[in-house]
């Protein structure tokens, strides 16, 4: 057979999968998830803080070492707690802190071609009042606020040049249309367009 009517089929059958609206999956293992969170979220010395920053010293509340697997359906993400609710009192800080272990699960859903979280629900190995108070606080600042864009990465993988190469590709049309969780990754099912020049 020669090669031109093997590209005609399968240019055939890429305009008929595009005509269907088919999309295409990407599996994103937990590792390079976990990655992808650290280099995004995790930036101030491995930390992600949810209030004030490294400079506050008696108002801060900060997550670190984050790891990342599932739950069935579910993601589950371990991570180590720190915070404080306190006063400067004569340069003391008086009130609430602790250090904890917290694990978070929640369903990963597409949001604004980003990985939102839904549903989610924080434990912890043991409790107090200021537990408490954590757990309730996290939950909904992480359903309302956790977003990882995944176009941009998108775009650098799909976009990445080999060396020498004769064309150019640019993704000008991208869409996060639904997640799910597999035993070792997640699936993201996505819509796109890629342009060779």
């Amino acid at each position: 057979m020669s090669r031109l009517p093997v590209l005609v089929v399968l240019f055939a059958w890429l305009f008929g999968a595009a005509q269907r609206g088919q999309a295409a999956d990407i599996e994103l293992k937990f590792a390079a998830l976990e990655r992808l969170i650290a280099a995004q979220m995790f930036t101030q010395d491995g930390r992600h803080y949810v209030r004030g920053n490294k400079a506050s010293r008696c108002q801060f509340a900060y997550l670190e070492t984050p790891h990342i697997d599932s739950d069935g359906a579910r993601l589950r993400i371990r991570a180590r707690f720190s915070g404080r609710s306190a006063l400067d009192l004569f340069s003391r800080c008086v009130g609430l802190g602790d250090s904890f272990d917290l694990t978070i699960t929640a369903v990963p859903t597409a949001r604004d071609n980003a990985i939102g979280l839904r549903e989610v629900n924080i434990s912890t190995p043991r409790e107090s009042y200021y537990i408490g108070r954590v757990r309730v606080a996290m939950a909904q600042t992480i359903a309302r606020d956790f977003k990882l864009p995944v176009r941009e990465q998108a775009k650098q993988l799909l976009e990445q040049q080999e060396p020498g190469a004769a064309f150019k590709r640019e993704l000008v049309d991208f869409s996060l249309n639904e997640i799910r969780v597999t035993p070792d990754a997640i699936v993201l099912v996505v819509e796109f367009k890629l342009v060779v020049k």
